[in-house]
């Protein structure tokens, strides 16, 4: 960042700092200012009321298709900007299923909702349900359910449990949770540009058209400055609110901790009921679209052409055989994965149980790539890591680490509010048997946490196979990934690179399902206070 700034504003060996006070005197940017608050507000707001009470049901019941559905929530989050895009405005057509539907209500001609707010905030909330999901469930999954269970005998009803006590223990990772979303939304490029129309732009968009267009780096840089300080100053709050509603409590690790039960009321299946059908139906249908048109060619209803001509012997995806796009996916989202998670972790550690002088800028520090588009970060790679001693322009390992700094901070989102949930009186215990720091970190820390570790684990990989902002930036012909090589597809003429890109985005979706069903699997023996 502090490269691109300086391209933008460091001229002729000075800085020209005035460029910000005309981007503020602007008032069609003040517009823009003003559009990409106001749209990121509401797209937290409704992915927070969508994603909770899914949270909540995923963590506390057993239910048919429980796994399918907690992978379903998930999947959208990692694809691409460009295929969910492009999905939701073959879906929101006014021939679409969205506009069939619309029109059976109406009984006239539907609306087209393409262009629309309307359009970015159900995209928004498509792609960060998971988001609440994966932060929010995680500390579910691992609250005692003796503290509740003693409220039950106390007399305590079950709206009165949830209000009173499952609500206040949970609001730690509500409140990152929305930290997260608003900033992902609040840096929306990709949904914004092709759903928001022209006259809906947010500072992402903006800094795009001044990059890219108008070449004006200068306003570009100014936009990116102001952004930046936005979001230092947001999370700096939101931080600050964060930690005073962390309340110590007992945790357990293990199927202890999930307390999954079977619905047992009729009110108790309807709600669980519900909550299946509007994931199905809302998550399903985009990703649903996206499969068909990949076995679809033409009249013919179901065909695999579009698959064969991506893996045949003939075949490539764009001199580059799409088995090695794959392959790239794979590699460099197992590295990614890694160092996000040994990064994650110990930094988490750092901010939950660090000195108290330097552990909150440190916290700010961490947060900043999200704040920054991953466009930017891709960007910044190249402009600041070209020279020696770090002249890794040319390296294989630029495209992990660029993802591992995409991921690391929702590891850390994941891991704090579970971290700083561990009660003190333990690791006194531990101390006062003799156990080392060490000793009770092995013990006692990672064992608590390793349910959340398992997720912050398998959320990062599922990030990195879907990395499509900063890996566009750094990809080599060599290096291609699955990402780049459907925005390639995508940006060539004719119905079969548009089938093919259909097929290797649903080959993508797969492979993300897969893992995060693998990680939904894992569990650790159970360790109690």
């Amino acid at each position: 960042m502090a490269n691109i700034i300086a391209l933008g504003l460091h001229h002729d060996n000075q800085w020209n700092l005035n460029i910000l006070q005309s981007v503020w005197g602007d008032s069609y940017l003040r517009q823009v200012i003003w559009f990409t608050f106001a749209q990121a507000i509401a797209s937290t707001a409704l992915t927070i009321a969508i994603g909770f009470p899914i949270a909540y049901l995923l963590a506390r019941y057993k239910f048919p298709l429980h796994g399918f559905i907690n992978g379903l929530v998930t999947v959208p989050f990692v694809l691409p900007t460009v295929v969910v895009a492009v999905a939701f405005l073959v879906l929101l057509r006014p021939d679409g299923w969205a506009g069939g539907l619309l029109g059976g209500w109406w009984g006239a001609s539907p609306p087209d909702l393409r262009g629309t707010l309307a359009a970015v905030l159900m995209a928004h909330v498509f792609y960060n349900v998971s988001v609440v999901v994966r932060i929010v469930g995680g500390l579910l999954d691992q609250l005692d359910p003796a503290i509740e269970d003693a409220a039950a005998v106390l007399g305590a009803n079950k709206w009165n449990i949830f209000t009173k006590v499952t609500l206040p223990l949970v609001r730690p990772a509500l409140i990152s949770a929305a930290l997260v979303v608003f900033l992902f939304t609040f840096t929306s490029f990709g949904v914004v540009l092709f759903l928001g129309g022209p006259g809906n732009s947010t500072l992402e968009v903006e800094i795009h058209r001044q990059t890219a267009l108008l070449l004006n780096l200068p306003v570009a840089a100014a936009l990116s400055i102001s952004q930046l300080v936005m979001v230092a100053v947001l999370a700096t709050i939101s931080l600050k609110q964060q930690r005073g509603a962390a309340v110590e409590q007992p945790l357990v690790g293990g199927r202890a901790g999930a307390r999954q039960r079977v619905a047992s009321t009729i009110g108790e299946r309807s709600v669980v009921l519900g909550m299946i059908l509007v994931s199905l139906g809302f998550f399903g249908a985009p990703l649903l679209a996206m499969v068909l048109r990949s076995l679809r060619s033409g009249s013919t209803v179901f065909t695999l052409e579009w698959y064969r001509r991506l893996f045949g012997p003939s075949s490539t995806v764009l001199g580059r055989s799409a088995i090695e796009a794959v392959w790239n996916s794979l590699q460099f989202a197992a590295v990614a994965t890694v160092v996000a998670v040994v990064v994650g972790l110990s930094a988490s550690f750092v901010i939950v149980r660090g000195p108290e002088i330097w552990r909150r800028w440190f916290e700010v520090l961490l947060l900043l790539p999200l704040g920054v588009s991953a466009v930017t970060v891709g960007f910044g790679f190249i402009v600041g890591l070209d020279e020696p001693p770090l002249n890794l322009r040319n390296s294989w390992w630029l495209i992990p680490m660029a993802q591992a700094l995409v991921s690391t901070p929702f590891v850390v989102r994941v891991l704090v509010p579970v971290l700083a949930s561990i009660e003190s009186r333990i690791h006194e215990a531990a101390a006062v048997l003799g156990a080392s720091p060490l000793r009770t970190l092995w013990e006692v820390d990672l064992p608590l946490i390793g349910r959340a570790v398992g997720l912050a684990a398998g959320f990062a990989f599922a990030m990195s196979l879907g990395e499509f902002g900063a890996t566009v930036f750094i990809a080599r012909a060599d290096t291609v990934t699955v990402p780049v090589a459907i925005m390639r597809l995508l940006g060539l003429p004719g119905a079969s690179n548009y089938g093919q890109a259909m097929a290797l985005s649903s080959i993508l979706m797969a492979l993300t399902f897969s893992s995060m069903l693998v990680v939904s699997k894992i569990r650790l023996p159970q360790v109690s206070a």
